[in-house]
């Protein structure tokens, strides 16, 4: 427990002072992580697998009552919307709410850590890793333009998996599944999210989006497995994401 908690502090407010004692001073990409920065990660880690819907007032949301088969998203209502709890210039942490057959696209983090939680529902998380852009490009058929080209990573899939309330934090950092797609599946979804720093385009952390190039479209030659070829894309047409109130405890820095 950290100095002025209590057993009455909410573990919102745990979890938030934990981070900003986590990521005071975290490794950059390329880094080794330092024994205080694991001892504290493991903390944090803790907390978040601790932590349900009740203790954010969050009620977990029902798919829409419509008949079966009709499309889970209405036009014109954001398919994700988020909670703001905090922010520093060390992290944010917030809520991300997907409804029903929503996605949050392939998209990147750089140079920042995080840390989510799924508050309830279910989620699928596909993480990816860039790797060294090699020499030349893969054999695309037909050829992209140059444009397109340069806007190719080679990368790997590094996992895919489902997670519930009952599942641990997912994690991410500058070097490992900096880059996931996150869908809901069976229904409407939210999860806890913490991003350290957070982003800001004026200081090199801005947010892309990546889509993956079918085995179509990508003559697998010489590359492994798990390998692959991201094209970095401007934000999906049919993903926005809305605002709406934070009903949970208050957190004070």
């Amino acid at each position: 427990m950290m100095p002025g908690d209590s057993d009455m502090t909410s573990i919102v407010q745990r979890i938030a002072r934990q981070a900003l004692v986590t990521y005071r001073s975290p490794p950059r990409l390329g880094e080794e992580a330092g024994k205080t920065f694991l001892e504290n990660h493991a903390k944090l880690r803790s907390l978040m697998t601790e932590v349900r819907a009740a203790d954010l007032k969050l009620a977990p949301r029902r798919a829409a009552d419509s008949p079966h088969g009709a499309p889970p998203l209405h036009p014109g209502a954001p398919p994700v919307t988020y909670m703001h709890i905090c922010e520093t210039d060390r992290f944010s942490m917030g809520v991300f709410l997907l409804k029903s057959g929503a996605s949050i696209p392939l998209h990147d983090h750089p140079g920042m850590h995080g840390m989510l939680k799924v508050m309830y529902g279910k989620v699928r998380i596909r993480c990816f890793d860039r790797l060294q852009r090699p020499a030349g490009g893969p054999q695309v058929a037909p050829p992209l333009p140059p444009a397109q080209m340069a806007s190719l990573w080679r990368s790997v899939l590094r996992s895919t998996g489902e997670f519930t309330e009952e599942s641990g934090p997912c994690v991410l950092s500058p070097d490992r599944d900096n880059l996931h797609q996150i869908d809901a599946v069976d229904g409407p979804t939210a999860f806890m999210d913490i991003l350290a720093p957070p982003y800001d385009p004026d200081d090199g952390r801005d947010c892309h989006y990546y889509k993956v190039l079918t085995e179509a479209e990508v003559k697998h030659t010489e590359q492994k497995e798990q390998e692959v070829w991201l094209m970095e894309v401007s934000q999906p047409p049919d993903f926005w994401c809305g605002g709406e109130p934070y009903p949970g405890p208050e957190v004070c820095l």
